[in-house]
């Protein structure tokens, strides 16, 4: 049985990121409807089943692995932004990917880089992973500027497939002694020979 206990997994300056409560979802189902949230995760906004089944999952796969795309709530009034965190990636079975997606209204406010930030310390100081990953499709320059301030750096190119749909995948990395070391990082550019709307 799910358990909707919003437990808190880790702190930031302004964010708490914590398993999901059962008042998060209809705000969760809200972002998962926006066409412009979606528009790099498959192009379909989500029926509220759809969403909840999404953060059923993250319950779950918290539960029983101690990792998921969790919840993310702002410290100062309560509001729940979206969600982050790091998951097992079905292309990828032998890496561990972070992942992010927030309501348009949150977004350029650098919520999502704090996230994440907190997550890969918990998935290199705690977890001990050797590296983390991250992949999104070609033309999100948004998704790829916030794995760029991560330190990330462009892995490779690949054609993924999901639920039919087929699309050119940037993925990128961080191997947890770079993480760890917080040396200057070389600065990512993405090939934009292959995808037009490509920026670094």
């Amino acid at each position: 049985m799910i358990e909707w206990n919003g437990r808190v997994v880790l702190t930031t300056p302004r964010l708490l990121l914590r398993t999901f409560r059962a008042d998060d979802l209809p705000h969760y189902a809200a972002l998962n409807a926006d066409p412009e949230v979606v528009r790099y995760l498959g192009g379909v906004p989500l029926t509220r089943a759809e969403s909840d089944q999404i953060a059923e999952w993250a319950q779950e796969h918290h539960a029983r692995d101690g990792l998921g795309l969790l919840a993310l709530e702002r410290r100062e009034d309560g509001a729940f932004l979206g969600m982050c965190g790091l998951h097992h990636l079905h292309w990828y079975p032998d890496d561990i990917e972070i992942g992010w997606r927030l309501a348009r209204r949150y977004w350029g406010y650098g919520y999502v880089t704090e996230a994440a930030t907190a997550w890969l310390d918990h998935a290199f100081g705690t977890l001990h992973l050797p590296r983390v990953i991250s992949v999104t499709d070609g033309p999100n320059v948004r998704s790829k500027a916030v794995m760029h301030r991560l330190g990330m750096t462009l892995d490779h190119h690949a054609e993924l497939s999901e639920n039919g749909h087929v699309f050119h995948a940037v993925v990128h990395s961080i191997p947890g002694d770079q993480w760890r070391s917080q040396a200057t990082r070389p600065r990512c550019i993405c090939s934009t020979a292959r995808y037009g709307q490509e920026s670094g």
